[in-house]
């Protein structure tokens, strides 16, 4: 598969699933939680609604690191995203990827002064996609305890997804180069 075709899906089953684990650093140890990804793939960010009393934005401020985990059982993907997040308070950016759903956990809305904004820039994606469906995958396990052979499960593929614009021509400003370089 072609690294645009790759990038292409990882977008794809990021904005295709509901929810994913965000795992952040809490002292010495790794903590995941379940969060709503809103990706722009325009922006080449994945965004989140939290809740400041979660401790989420500290533990991002402390080691900005994460880790988020997508599994789309539908089409037996497995993505693992890895990046550099922030948080911050942002009204304009909680409404506007605000979603009815969200009114569950915060009923006052996109002003809620507990709301944080994760945002998320993805620096490497690790995907996995397997059989498309649990009849292929019971082939490829018999087929293997036949031959001896490892059952051929799906393919393993690292692909590096685009930072976004604006960390380009950061980096691009630190480095002495124009983004277009």
């Amino acid at each position: 598969m072609a690294e645009q075709d790759s990038l292409s899906r990882v977008w794809d089953i990021i904005g295709k699933v509901g929810v994913g684990m965000l795992t952040t650093r809490a002292g010495g140890v790794l903590r995941a939680r379940p969060m709503e990804p809103r990706p722009n793939r325009d922006e080449g960010v994945i965004y989140f609604v939290a809740d400041r009393r979660g401790a989420k934005d500290d533990e991002i401020e402390a080691h900005a690191d994460v880790c988020l985990i997508v599994v789309d059982h539908g089409s037996r993907a497995y993505l693992s995203v890895s990046g550099r997040a922030e948080a911050a308070i942002d009204r304009a950016k909680a409404a506007e990827i605000w979603k009815k759903t969200d009114d569950v956990w915060w009923p006052g809305g996109a002003a809620d002064p507990n709301i944080r904004v994760l945002k998320l820039t993805p620096l490497k994606a690790e995907l996995w996609d397997g059989p498309a469906s649990s009849v292929a995958a019971a082939v490829e396990f018999a087929k293997a305890r036949i031959t001896g052979e490892k059952p051929h499960l799906g393919e393993n593929r690292k692909v590096t997804v685009k930072m976004s614009r604006a960390r380009d021509r950061l980096v691009a400003g630190r480095e002495g180069i124009s983004p277009a370089d």
